[in-house]
């Protein structure tokens, strides 16, 4: 990829996500009805905050990756950070090469969440997570995430769809033409 202006955005959006994500987890921790730094140790539901809306503020340490998949502790902490750390190198490797804004945008937002967990996970053992989609709302949804997660989460889903949706017409228009 050569950098230029229409090209080098995706490498503005990287910081934005891990500095958006960070500040939120900072005001999570700074809650006092939260409790957060106090239940570092428990693994429990730190405390619980009710919004109007559809979401309430609930502060969990997580010490899996996204949504709490893979909890590790000790030793296994620092494995989960090296592979969390391989994963956003790897994906970021990708971004330098890729082509497409779509693309880009998908893999600029993966790499920010994961450096925004990353970081939690290399200051606490944990990550810090606190949205919690209020079940009257939405119905049952059992996980609670933070902006890492979510922008992970929408990364991944707009790199499926460029992929799988939005690769094959050009595919088959390639293969069309060859």
């Amino acid at each position: 990829m050569k950098f230029s202006p229409q090209t080098a955005w995706p490498f503005a959006v990287i910081p934005l996500v891990v500095l958006f994500d960070q500040v939120t987890k900072w005001l999570i921790l700074a809650e006092t009805r939260l409790n957060g730094l106090a239940c570092l140790s428990d693994g429990r539901l730190c405390g619980r905050i009710e919004v109007p809306g559809p979401v309430d503020l609930s502060m969990v340490w997580n010490r899996g990756m996204s949504y709490g998949l893979f909890q590790a502790d000790g030793l296994m902490r620092w494995v989960l950070a090296g592979v969390m750390a391989a994963i956003a190198i790897g994906f970021f490797l990708w971004l330098l090469r890729a082509e497409g804004r779509f693309l880009r945008l998908s893999l600029a937002l993966v790499v920010g969440g994961a450096i925004g967990n990353l970081i939690d996970r290399v200051r606490f053992g944990a990550v810090v997570d606190f949205v919690d989609v209020n079940e009257l709302t939405f119905g049952y949804f059992p996980w609670v995430f933070n902006v890492a997660d979510a922008a992970i989460t929408i990364g991944a889903l707009l790199l499926f769809v460029d992929q799988f949706l939005l690769s094959r017409p050009k595919q088959a228009n390639s293969l069309k033409q060859g």
